[in-house]
């Protein structure tokens, strides 16, 4: 683990140099002077919706498993998102769910598939507004045919992914007895009691997709995951146009297309590649100065992810959480202390290492 920390965290200095390469540094600092300061409030503005919005989704997709508190899904939810900025493995994917449902009494496994099924509606929503932008908004001419073809083969590519997992969840919904039976029956090989709590892990993860039965609750996540999209389109835009880039708003839709790919990459806190994605988008498709495009790059990601550090960090203080603990319950061990948030939560280490996220 330390050594995978140490790749990531130099590949991530290489490609932030080679980021900061394409501008002079005393050009990007007098851009970022001169950048638009009512705009950028607004854009944090926009931040704070976001996650306004991804806890009120939340419920819906937990609603089937059990009632939850959007105070308890707002906090977990900046508490997971922050632990994103600064953990490895992409531990705060685990961390939100496990921290929601210890606190209102839900399965852990289940919880946890609701978040694959949120990165899945994520996905569905980035599609759309790429399409919607492509298809429909974007001048022909603004997108080079050598681009244009591999954008789309991509996006069909992806589509396909998310219309399969969707399919997938469903039947997972519909027939969590099965697959616990399914999975039992495949572990013969194993010791029985290891057999069985792989079935029930199972069967309880399935579980977690039990939106999939509810038409309304389904429906109402995904409504929400365009204004969710739009509200995070919003504060890219808002950030691109203070510093005098030339923009529409439904050019961000492109741009948050090549962000969610540069998040993607195994980086800490996706530092580099969200700065190289955003440099790439705005001078590629809207001719944006290299010392512009860099100083906005380094200011939307700062606005995107310092302001939930800071009060991910301010929520575990009042929970009684610390990143030491946090990292012992991503990596599956037992803490030496139970915190004020979870005071029985000491998690059986077999279900999270089974439920740990590997590589990203």
């Amino acid at each position: 683990m330390r050594a995978r920390t140490l790749v990531v965290s130099m590949l991530a200095v290489a490609i932030f140099a080679w980021f900061l390469s394409h501008a002079n540094v005393a050009a990007v600092w007098a851009q970022v002077q001169r950048a638009r300061l009512d705009l950028l409030v607004a854009s944090f503005l926009a931040v704070v919706l976001t996650y306004v919005i991804r806890a009120w989704r939340w419920q819906y997709l937990l609603n089937p498993i059990g009632p939850t508190r959007f105070r308890t899904a707002f906090r977990t939810t900046v508490i997971g998102f922050a632990a994103l900025g600064v953990l490895p493995a992409r531990a705060g994917d685990v961390l939100r769910p496990y921290l929601l449902a210890r606190q209102e009494g839900l399965s852990v496994s289940a919880a946890i598939a609701t978040i694959v099924l949120e990165r899945v509606l994520d996905l569905m929503a980035v599609l759309v507004l790429l399409a919607v932008y492509v298809w429909w908004i974007a001048d022909p001419s603004m997108i080079p045919p050598a681009l244009l073809r591999p954008i789309e083969i991509s996006s069909a590519t992806a589509a396909a992914a998310a219309g399969a997992l969707m399919a997938i969840m469903w039947v997972l919904a519909t027939h969590p007895e099965r697959i616990g039976g399914f999975v039992l029956t495949a572990g013969r090989v194993m010791p029985r009691a290891l057999a069985e709590r792989l079935a029930g892990l199972a069967r309880t993860f399935s579980s977690g997709f039990a939106v999939a039965r509810e038409p309304q609750e389904l429906a109402a996540a995904i409504v929400l995951s365009l204004p969710l999209w739009l509200a995070i389109a919003a504060e890219v835009w808002l950030v691109t146009i203070a510093f005098d880039i030339a923009m529409p708003f439904t050019g961000t839709f492109l741009v948050q297309a090549l962000l969610v790919i540069g998040v993607a990459a195994p980086t800490p806190g996706a530092v580099g590649t969200y700065h190289e994605a955003y440099r790439i988008g705005v001078t590629t498709f809207f001719g944006a100065r290299e010392d512009a495009a860099v100083a906005a790059a380094i200011v939307t990601h700062a606005i995107s992810y310092f302001p939930v550090i800071l009060t991910g960090l301010l929520f575990m203080v009042q929970d009684g959480l610390t990143f030491g603990r946090l990292r012992a319950l991503a990596g599956g061990q037992r803490p030496g202390r139970p915190s004020a948030a979870a005071p029985e939560e000491v998690p059986d280490t077999h279900e999270m290492s089974v439920l740990r996220p590997s590589g990203r």
